[in-house]
């Protein structure tokens, strides 16, 4: 199969990073895509890689970077039109169709269900045999979602729901890239860290656990977000700025526990990327306890959780002060997440979803 995978990156990050690299958005569309894959940002290119090592033809179009997207329109001689770039809301639905119709891929993969409207869908659903979406957040509006052949989703629940809809549905968990094990330098670990989205009140019940356990014990902050807290907040006192990519795990490499907690929309089940995150770099992960924890880590024995801010105090205490039992579950956890969550399984998992619509 030919696979081509739609994503999009958070503004800030892309802005961070052309703004770190003067001179990038001049260079070939190669250049810029390597680029930005090298940091690490999201998935990266975590799809593509390990599609490609199963034999199948693969790659990321990142749809929202237009320095990058101008670049390739360059190179493929297409006029570049003022009105693609003029915040018309149509530029990303235009770029997606040219780069189908270079790519001819056999199964589109569009990791932002939000990135492309109803209309831009349909229109790319006729450019391969099948238009395949991934839903890890809130779900779009249901005309986004007809659209799609298939939605995957982390979202145990969203399966039967999506599938009451009259939408193909199949549950395709996130994972880990183990490459980041070799790129990412980490020194000796210190400290407890929290990475992620700090906004009030998106969050608020989740991300206020944790907030009222910073009260009592000394937790590091890094994120988007910290402009919803007040001044006299713990969150704020302790916030050292955004972290994204290899940035944000090497903070995981270095840290001795990360703390993790989950949206509302994750109802009672685990699902986010930090999960693979933190016990793939090593650190100690305490998270937010949900019913199906145990179907992806033995619980307290390769993670550690908790279910308020009082027992959340409790476990930074008694690890902090057990660094023996801490090392042991934390390296319990890695071996975990690198034998059974990395991307490398799971596009296995992914080609065996594809392979059994595409007969």
């Amino acid at each position: 199969m030919r696979i081509l995978i739609l994503d999009t990156c958070y503004p800030a990050f892309l802005e961070l990073h052309y703004a770190r690299n003067p001179g990038l958005g001049d260079r070939s569309y190669d250049d810029q895509w390597r680029s930005i894959m090298s940091c690490g940002f999201g998935t990266a290119d975590a799809y593509s890689h390990y599609l490609q090592e199963l034999g199948h033809p693969a790659h990321e179009v990142l749809l929202n970077c237009l320095p990058l997207q101008r670049q390739w329109l360059a190179e493929h001689g297409i006029g570049v039109r003022r009105s693609w770039f003029g915040g018309s809301g149509r530029t990303l639905g235009k770029i997606a169709r040219a780069q189908a119709a270079e790519f001819e891929p056999d199964v589109i993969y569009v990791q932002d269900l939000k990135a492309l409207t109803a209309e831009e869908l349909r229109a790319l659903r006729k450019t391969a045999r099948l238009l395949v979406g991934q839903l890890g957040t809130e779900a779009p509006d249901g005309s986004r979602l007809e659209a799609f052949d298939l939605v995957t989703t982390s979202f145990p629940h969203f399966v039967p729901w999506l599938r009451g809809l009259g939408v193909d549905s199949a549950y395709f968990r996130i994972g880990f890239d183990a490459r980041a094990i070799d790129r990412i330098e980490t020194s000796p670990r210190a400290g407890v860290v929290f990475v992620g989205s700090l906004l009030r009140p998106r969050w608020e019940q989740a991300i206020d656990r944790i907030a009222d356990a910073a009260e009592q014990v000394e937790i590091d902050f890094y994120g988007y977000g910290v402009e919803s807290w007040p001044e006299s907040s713990a969150v704020r006192r302790r916030y050292h700025g955004e972290a994204w990519g290899n940035d944000m795990l090497r903070l995981l490499g270095r840290a001795r526990i990360a703390l993790n907690r989950h949206g509302d929309v994750a109802g009672e089940y685990a699902n986010n990327m930090r999960l693979y995150e933190a016990t793939g770099m090593g650190a100690l992960l305490v998270t937010d306890d949900k019913t199906n924890l145990g179907d992806l880590f033995d619980v307290g024995g390769e993670i550690v959780v908790y279910r308020d801010s009082s027992e959340l105090v409790d476990r930074i205490h008694y690890y902090l002060e057990h660094e023996d039992e801490r090392a042991r579950i934390a390296a319990a956890g890695q071996r975990r997440t690198l034998s059974e969550h990395t991307y490398e399984v799971r596009m296995q998992e992914l080609v065996s979803i594809l392979t059994a619509r595409m007969s």
